[in-house]
């Protein structure tokens, strides 16, 4: 059965899984999707009673909960559009988002509410609590109604959270949302004994659409994790929860492997000897993946990564150790998946060929790297930026297709491998073309590094660095509060340390992608909440640092 509204998913779920669990907190509470249901009747009935009618925007600020999924589903189901909110903006930007997005209503978590300014609480028409669907405060009372939406209808609108710029109100229709669903499917098919652990922003269209949307069209469970997924919470919940499919950003992934294998291979020069034998590392890596499972609690059969570059280091290992992952590929604009593979498919370094009923070609392609912007045409594109004609009209073509702004190449079999964004890419003193974020990726295999970005400064290359300050105490075996009264000789070590770093980056990579230097950046980077880096920051940093535009600070969201 084909469902091409939200409106008709709802319908269908609820009666299809009425005793079954949909949502349910971590240690919490458990909601059936009967329950489901009936919430999403009380949130329509305050929504029509302060005077909503289909087409009104109702934004969603809040945690992970399941009066989220219930808020998100009554909103789109009754023709209304919702605007889910990331939390990580400002205040100043929730502001400005309610504002642009002309919003009437509101849903939000207790904590974010404190975010808003008075003014923009008083210009709503009503204000909810996700936590128990109360009203905190309403301002028109008169009688609205909901509606039957129609496939084309706009469903949401979701502003981005750029690396490169100010947000931007992406249109999904109830169509591109549901459209969702078959192609995930088609990749990889969940079944109603399904249980998610969820760990990402629901706000996030990868979470929003595959996280939620998919799994409660086809009756599974979601549990959501009321904490960042830091080691400390994460690890009780997996045992508890043993998901059978989870979603997330790279960030997780590579932490585990760096603090837990790596850091374990090379603790000592046998380690080291060993992991250093390649078939003896590929026997680790399948006894680290069998642990590793046990603590992802045994029945673990899809963990799926996206929104950002995984470290080939850590993909190498997840392959090695049978880890049954995914990388998929897709972009808010696109709801958002394009590519992707099952884990029995996977290759190294590539997001799996174009997902069916999705067509990607690749535009302006160098014939010497056969690299190529890719351009994509999709039942899941937007309608188009809110309010911003313009920026629309630089990645919609004419008939339909969009520029996603990222660099490709496909394989012969059609497999896809993402190089970086277009915007990102820097152009090297004969006309070569790097990309950053392969430097990065050799860089962020340091033990010693945490995080970087390359930024191209007076024609050279150079590399911010957040280093690991665990490996750098463990290397050096000096405490953080000793740093001080032996500062000259941390600093010498610092410096030494940053020549080994070149050294190890410049034996790794081509002879134009090469760094000239490591800078340290003392603070972690400012990221979205996909744990990609807000790069435009560091690259105005750099910009306002130098002596003609004098000193300057990067302000996070801004």
């Amino acid at each position: 059965m084909t469902i091409n509204t939200l409106y008709e998913l709802v319908r269908n779920s609820v009666e299809r899984f009425a005793s079954k669990v949909a949502f349910a907190m971590y240690d919490g509470e458990e909601v059936t999707y009967a329950e489901v249901g009936r919430r999403i009747g009380i949130v329509q009935d305050i929504l029509t009673g302060a005077g909503l009618r289909p087409g009104d925007k109702v934004a969603l600020l809040s945690s992970n909960m399941p009066n989220w999924g219930v808020s998100y589903l009554a909103v789109t189901s009754a023709g209304m559009v919702a605007v889910p909110i990331l939390p990580d903006f400002s205040g100043e930007e929730l502001d400005q988002i309610i504002t642009h997005s002309e919003a009437k209503a509101l849903l939000v978590s207790d904590k974010l509410f404190s975010k808003l300014s008075k003014r923009t609480v008083e210009s709503l028409s009503v204000v909810m609590r996700t936590k128990n669907l109360g009203v905190i405060s309403q301002h028109v009372r008169t009688e609205g109604a909901t509606g039957v939406p129609a496939p084309d209808d706009l469903a949401a609108i979701i502003y981005t959270s750029g690396t490169t710029s100010r947000p931007k109100g992406v249109m999904l229709t109830h169509r591109a949302l549901c459209a969702q669903v078959g192609l995930s499917s088609a990749i990889f098919p969940v079944v109603p004994d399904d249980v998610f652990l969820s760990v990402l922003p629901l706000s996030h269209t990868y979470e929003c659409s595959i996280g939620m949307i998919y799994p409660f069209s086809m009756g599974a469970r979601v549990t959501y994790l009321d904490r960042p997924p830091t080691a400390s919470a994460l690890m009780p919940a997996l045992k508890r929860v043993r998901p059978t499919v989870m979603l997330i950003v790279p960030l997780i992934i590579e932490k585990i492997y760096r603090h837990q294998v790596l850091a374990k291979f090379r603790s000592n020069g046998f380690w080291r000897t060993l992991y250093g034998v390649p078939f003896m590392r590929r026997y680790l890596h399948r006894v680290a993946g069998r642990k590793l499972m046990t603590v992802f609690g045994s029945r673990l059969r899809f963990l799926g990564i996206g929104g950002a570059k995984l470290d080939r280091g850590a993909e190498a290992f997840m392959l090695e150790a049978r880890i049954p992952y995914a990388i998929g590929y897709g972009l808010t604009e696109t709801a958002p998946l394009l590519a992707g593979a099952a884990p029995s498919m996977v290759r190294l370094g590539s997001t799996g060929p174009q997902a069916p009923g999705v067509t990607l070609r690749l535009e302006n392609v160098d014939p010497a790297t056969r690299q190529g912007e890719i351009v994509a045409l999709t039942p899941s594109v937007m309608l188009g930026y809110y309010k911003n004609p313009e920026a629309t009209a630089e990645v919609l073509t004419p008939d339909g297709w969009f520029r996603t702004g990222d660099l490709g190449e496909f394989d012969a079999d059609g497999w896809l491998y993402i190089k970086g964004r277009l915007k990102n890419m820097i152009v090297g003193p004969s006309g070569e073309n790097i990309y950053p974020e392969e430097i990065e990726s050799v860089l962020n295999s340091h033990v010693c590094v945490s995080d970087s970005i390359v930024t191209e400064q007076e024609g050279r290359l150079v590399a911010l660095v957040h280093f690991n300050t665990e490996e750098l105490e463990a290397k050096f075996n000096v405490w953080r509060e000793e740093w001080e009264t032996r500062r000259e000789e941390w600093e010498a070590r610092m410096e030494q340390l940053k020549k080994e770093i070149v050294e190890y980056v410049n034996a790794k990579v081509n002879r134009f992608s090469r760094i000239s230097e490591v800078v340290e950046e003392k603070e972690e980077f400012v990221k979205t909440p996909t744990q990609k880096i807000r790069r435009f920051l560091y690259n105005r940093k750099k910009e306002e640092d130098s002596p003609a535009s004098g000193m300057g600070t990067p302000q996070p969201g801004k």
